[in-house]
């Protein structure tokens, strides 16, 4: 989308450094002055924001590493040395800890602004699947760092979470029990399985940033979709990147930061448990065990299906579905925008993701508010939503419903006197 280049280098050494390696003409055509459609809005700014937070995750988490011991005999003592005998350690983990959250927030905001937009749609549909191989990594990336910590939340969640691969026993007899064996590296949950996981998680994150490379460079092909879901007609529909984004960014940047800092100086163990602040103790269960938030509503259709396998394959099953969205909305428009039947089943898919995170925040033999209903049947109905929405709910919408007009350029809805919706 960027077009012919349009970069003249301006003294020798540019010159000389163009005929070798044009970084610079690079830099100039695909981030200074590439056309970006002129309406984007505060939700295109969450890309940036996880850029600047992987970074700080990396950043933090090579220094981190530097003082961890990934001895299941030491590390709860090693994080422990990092908060009261590293300089600025507290905040070092704080931040990274704390990092992990905001990460989170910003992925879910990007997803849900993906689908609210239609920016899975062609000719985005690698942009899309690539976002989802980056979300389930960050899963496994944050797993895997959870467990580090070596506290009781961390080695029993280590534990669950492994164990549910044994359900494949039920598929084929004795995969289950084989893949749970090389996971932890022995029979059981212990140094070898945090040496593994020490060593994955340190791994991945390079493996997310090389992602990150191919997921840019694959929007840069078709180029930006925008709130309208229209496509770009004319240059008077796009402006430079620089300095019209850059500057944009960088405000909402700066508020996210404010957020963020929030959490780590003011109240950095709200998103955590502080049950993990005690060693890991096998012969010791928790009273209930709980992932992170950005887990609950995984965690919710998980506990939502009594048989282990079933359960196993919802939960991987609700992971893979995003791959086919771009094939299952049969809708021509792409913006929500414009489909008003399309945009209430947004709405309430939102709400049935928090009322899964709700869910999955509970104990399971919990009680709906002071009803005699069990909370497990709110989190089947949930879980049922969630399925139906993109199997059946999207390819019906889109064959039934009927669009609004759509602008015939983005140019003339930013430059019209009456809003575009």
């Amino acid at each position: 989308m960027s077009g012919p280049s349009t970069y003249q280098p301006k003294n020798g050494f540019e010159r000389w450094l163009d005929t070798r390696l044009p970084i610079i003409r690079f830099a100039q055509e695909h981030v200074v002055s590439f056309p970006t459609p002129r309406n984007l809005n505060i939700w295109y700014t969450f890309g940036g924001i996880l850029a600047f937070c992987l970074g700080v995750q990396i950043l933090t988490g090579i220094v981190l590493a530097m003082h961890y011991t990934p001895d299941s005999r030491l590390a709860f003592d090693s994080v422990e040395h990092i908060m009261r005998d590293v300089n600025s350690g507290w905040l070092l983990r704080y931040v990274h800890a704390t990092g992990a959250s905001m990460f989170f927030l910003a992925v879910y905001l990007h997803m849900f602004r993906g689908l609210y937009y239609g920016s899975y749609k062609a000719p985005r549909e690698i942009i899309w699947i690539l976002g989802v191989i980056l979300y389930i990594l960050m899963m496994a990336t944050a797993f895997l760092g959870y467990t580090l910590p070596w506290g009781q939340m961390s080695f029993w969640g280590a534990t669950v979470i492994t164990n549910f691969f044994g359900a494949f026993d039920a598929l084929i007899p004795g995969l289950g029990t084989a893949i749970v064996t090389w996971l932890w590296g022995g029979f059981g949950v212990d140094n070898a399985t945090l040496h593994r996981f020490f060593s994955l998680h340190y791994l991945l994150p390079f493996a997310i940033a090389g992602v990150v490379v191919l997921h840019i460079w694959a929007l840069h092909v078709p180029g930006n979709n925008n709130p309208l879901g229209i496509d770009v007609k004319s240059p008077q529909d796009t402006v430079p990147f620089h300095p019209y984004y850059t500057v944009k960014d960088l405000f909402y940047l700066s508020c996210f930061t404010i957020l963020y800092a929030y959490f780590v100086f003011f109240n950095p163990n709200m998103l955590g448990d502080p049950i993990n602040y005690a060693p890991a103790n096998p012969i010791q269960t928790p009273e209930d065990i709980v992932p992170e938030w950005y887990f609950l509503p995984f965690y919710a259709i998980l506990r939502s299906i009594p048989n282990k396998l079933l359960g196993v394959l919802a939960l991987f099953g609700s992971l893979l579905t995003l791959f086919a969205v771009s094939w299952l909305d049969t809708s021509p428009v792409r913006s929500a925008r414009f489909r008003p039947l399309y945009k209430q089943f947004f709405w309430i898919l939102v709400a049935d993701c928090l009322i899964l995170g709700y869910v999955g925040s509970q104990p399971v033999d919990a009680f709906l508010f002071n009803t005699p209903i069990p909370l497990v049947w709110l989190g089947r109905i949930g879980t049922a939503y969630y399925f139906l929405h993109f199997w059946i709910v999207m390819p019906i919408v889109g064959l039934v419903e009927t669009p609004k007009p759509l602008p015939d350029s983005i140019a003339k809805s930013v430059l019209a006197t009456a809003p575009a919706e």
